[in-house]
């Protein structure tokens, strides 16, 4: 077997020692360490198994016996009608192919002079004394974030002066453009006080092939700042993708995060935030639209860990053909935490006989003085609905149609920026059941 095409957790050590002289950083002594020590633990504990509490409605068998390869070679620039394709108006746009920097294709514009955006590679290799407390500690730790660290190649740096208003879009495109890949990138985002950014991290494929994509989010946000970041995956339907983001809120931050999954044979997406000081806010909100047999996982978590900070949660499923979604949601109310307030929801509408959800919504309270609640629905569409509908003349498939894209366009609707409005609701009208 070619050691670069590793088909289980001690063939991706293996791997790792072949590779390990070429990966960027190499010059750094804490990166390489910090590399050796994740694959090491990578291949002590090995992929997770429906046997791990957080992942026994997800077997990630299919993405442990994949062989993928671990160093993705550079993409080319016949891609640029693609990425005029996915480019959002105005925006300042990076663009990764294979999970390398692809510099003739993006497009950063006119950047305040307060703001960096550049590749990690780059800081890397010209600014590296920053980037070490982001880059080997990340909570929580798990197997899939070891397994980034270990074999990363490239991503996106995000940094904001204190009071740095940034009025267009931060977009971060990452296209996959061949098959049998493992595509893992690292993005790191730094609000200083008082900054204001979006930023949007788009997931998208040259063709319908297979490949795995595993990437890795870090955003720190000062105090005041504000911070929001929409997902966007629309990988290849036979792909797999799982991705992790990690938010640690100062005091008086905002941080808002939006979640679209379209795409991917496999998908799973976790979103760890820490409330780390007071009057800290956050919302996550989220839409997964699955077909076929699809499944499509989402985890999140919120810390509230000082007092007076409040978070909004709320996400749509619509789950069709044998497809199958997951769900599992919970907020921790540290016992210091007095005076938070926690909502939480998840809805989901089941289009077929075939279709699954597992819902798990969690509310874990250690202080007293809280207003806290969550709930879940999993149901189909209001049959008394479709009615009123065909009774004003409207065709039944057309009622249908109608009903289940005002469900899904409630999370939409809550998207800031008009361009990515715009392109999710052309996305909505191809996905959903047609009138």
């Amino acid at each position: 077997m070619n050691a670069r095409q590793p088909a289980s957790a001690n063939d991706y050590l293996g791997a790792f020692r072949r590779v390990a002289s070429v990966l960027p950083g190499q010059q750094l002594d804490w990166l390489r360490e910090s590399r050796a020590e994740a694959i090491g633990r990578f291949a002590q504990q090995g992929f997770p198994t429906l046997h791990d509490e957080e992942w026994k409605y997800t077997s990630v068998s299919s993405i442990e016996h994949g062989r993928f390869n671990v160093l993705p070679p550079r993409g080319s620039g016949f891609l640029s009608r693609l990425v005029d394709r996915h480019a959002l108006a105005d925006s300042h746009l990076l663009v990764f192919v294979n999970g390398h920097l692809e510099p003739d294709v993006s497009r950063l514009g006119q950047l305040p002079a307060e703001m960096k955006l550049t590749s990690l590679n780059y800081r890397l290799e010209r600014h590296p004394d920053d980037l070490e407390a982001a880059l080997v500690t990340y909570p929580p730790a798990s197997a899939f974030a070891d397994l980034n660290l270990a074999f990363m190649t490239d991503g996106a740096y995000v940094r904001l002066a204190p009071g740095c208003i940034v009025k267009a879009p931060i977009q971060l495109l990452f296209i996959a453009s061949e098959a049998n890949l493992a595509i893992q990138p690292r993005n790191l985002v730094r609000a200083g006080a008082g900054s204001s950014a979006s930023i949007v991290e788009h997931h998208v494929a040259a063709g319908e092939f297979s490949y795995f994509t595993n990437a890795v989010t870090d955003i720190e946000l000062d105090s005041g700042a504000s911070i929001e970041h929409h997902k966007l995956q629309q990988e290849s339907p036979t792909a797999f993708h799982i991705a992790t983001v990690n938010v640690s809120q100062a005091a008086k931050s905002k941080f808002v995060s939006s979640s679209f999954a379209l795409g991917a044979r496999l998908a799973r997406a976790g979103i760890a935030v820490k409330l780390q000081a007071e009057d800290a806010h956050c919302e996550l909100h989220g839409l997964y639209l699955t077909d076929g047999r699809q499944h499509v996982d989402h985890h999140t978590r919120i810390d509230h860990l000082q007092p007076r900070c409040t978070s909004r949660e709320s996400y749509k499923g619509v789950v069709n053909g044998a497809s199958r979604a997951v769900f599992n949601g919970r907020v921790v109310v540290h016992p210091d935490a007095q005076g938070s307030d926690a909502v939480q929801t998840n809805h989901n509408l089941l289009l077929s006989e075939n279709a699954e959800i597992d819902t798990k919504p969690q509310l874990e309270i250690w202080a007293d003085d809280v207003k806290c609640s969550h709930g879940a629905t999993v149901g189909q569409l209001d049959e008394d609905q479709v009615f009123y509908l065909c009774s004003r003349g409207i065709g039944q498939s057309a009622a249908r149609a109608m009903l289940t894209r005002a469900f899904a366009l409630e999370v939409v609707n809550r998207v800031s920026l008009p361009s990515l409005q715009e392109r999710l609701d052309e996305l909505l009208q191809l996905r959903l059941p047609q009138q």
